[in-house]
This record gives C-alpha cells, structure tokens and sequence, in this order.
C-alpha cells in the first residue's frame, strides 16, 4: 500500500525553513535509510506560502487564484513523503520516526486511492 504523509510547519518561525546543517546531514541520512530499505518512493520539501498559490473551484462558479502567503493559517504544509507500508498502522509508525526529527512537526498520513479501492 502506498501513503501520502505531509508535514505541517509554523510558517512564522524562520528555522521552519532555513534548516541547520546537522538537521540537513540528520535528514539525509533517515532518506537514504528509508530509500534502501524501500519505504520511501519520494518525498520533498516546499517553499513558504508566500511562494505558493491556491486554485478554487466553487460549484456553480469560476475558478479562483490567490497568491499566498496564506494569512487565515498558521501552520501550512511543509513537505510531502510518499512511501510503501503495510498498513496504515505502520505508516503511522513511520511518520512517528519521520517527526522524530524535528522539535515541532504535525505529520498527517494519507492512503493513497489505488485502481484496484474503486469500485467496478
């Protein structure tokens, strides 16, 4: 089974997104771990909000675009990791190690719909 996880980040807080070069080394050694042990399929890090764009589509209505930064919230999506897991239950094992690495994260874990869940 494939999951979704994205991790969420305090956008106010400048080291969410100027890491320490220990935290770099730390997380580049959980990938490669991760890599090789064939959980991770892909995972990346994104810019702040204010980099960013929200495409809207209302039923019965237009589509709508709106720069960031995202005021209305604090925390925002920070990255995404697609992995290979079991279960969910260890997918959320995973993301508890992936969290493991940082001083303040909310990791959200996600199936991901294969061909095969939908109904014939």
């Amino acid at each position: 089974m494939r999951f979704l996880l994205m991790h969420r980040l305090d956008e106010r807080l400048p080291e969410a997104w100027n890491p320490s070069q220990e935290f770099i080394e730390k997380m580049g050694a959980f990938i490669q771990d991760s890599i090789d042990k064939g959980i991770l399929i892909t995972g990346e890090g994104v810019h702040p909000s204010e980099k960013g764009a929200k495409v809207r589509k209302a039923r019965g209505s237009g589509i709508t675009s709106t720069d960031g930064p995202f005021t209305e919230a604090k925390e925002v999506i920070g990255g995404f990791a697609l992995i290979n897991a079991e279960d969910k239950a260890a997918a959320v094992e995973f993301a508890k190690l992936y969290a493991e690495l940082f001083d303040e994260i909310e990791v959200e874990v996600r199936q991901v719909v294969e061909f095969e869940d939908l109904p014939s």
